[in-house]
C-alpha cells in the first residue's frame, strides 16, 4: 500500500504534521534539557526517527529536504524557548552560542528527512522494476521446451 503524500494532505493536518509535531517535541525535549541528559537525548533520537520516516510521505530526498528544513528549525526553536520557559540548567552542553542550535537542528531534519525521502522512492522504483521485469521476462520467455536434437545440425557448422 502506497503512503499518502505530504502535499495530498490537507492544509490543516499539513499543518499539525510539519509545524506542531516538531514543535511539540522541541518543547518536550526543552524541558527535559534542564532534567535529564538520557531524556533529552531519548527524545532527540525519537524526533530524527520521525524525521527520517516522514521523509517516505514525499516523491523524493529533495521534498523532503524541504520539510525536514522546516521541521528541523522549529523543533530547534521550540526547545530553546522551552528550556527558557523552564529556567533550569541546562544537563547537555547548548555551546557558546544556543541560537545556532536551531540552524543545527534545521541541518540534521533536512538531511534526515531527504534520506528517507530518498530512500522511499528507490523503495517505490524498485518494487515498480520488478513488475516491469516480471513481465518483460514473461513476453521474451524462450519456448517452453527445447528443439529436438533431429532440428539441430550435428557436429560443428562449417562456412
Amino acid at each position: 500500500m502506497e503512503p499518502v503524500l505530504f502535499r495530498d494532505r490537507s492544509r490543516p493536518l499539513q499543518i499539525v504534521l510539519g509545524g506542531l509535531i516538531p514543535a511539540a517535541f522541541g518543547a518536550l525535549a526543552g524541558v527535559l534539557l534542564g532534567v535529564s541528559a538520557g531524556a533529552y537525548w531519548a527524545v532527540g533520537a525519537v524526533a530524527a526517527i520521525g524525521g527520517f520516516l516522514s521523509g517516505f510521505e514525499h516523491q523524493d530526498g529533495w521534498g523532503g529536504a524541504d520539510r525536514g528544513l522546516v521541521a528541523g528549525f522549529i523543533y530547534g526553536v521550540a526547545l530553546l524557548v522551552a528550556h527558557a520557559i523552564a529556567g533550569t540548567d541546562a544537563k547537555v552542553s547548548l555551546g557558546k552560542f544556543p541560537p545556532l542550535l536551531a540552524v543545527v537542528t534545521a541541518i540534521v531534519g533536512m538531511l534526515l528527512t531527504a534520506a528517507g525521502g530518498r530512500l522511499a522512492r528507490y523503495l517505490r522504483e524498485r518494487a515498480a522494476g520488478g513488475e516491469v521485469a516480471a513481465a518483460s521476462t514473461e513476453s521474451d520467455a524462450p519456448p517452453a521446451s527445447p528443439a529436438s536434437s533431429a532440428d539441430r545440425p550435428a557436429g560443428p557448422i562449417t562456412r
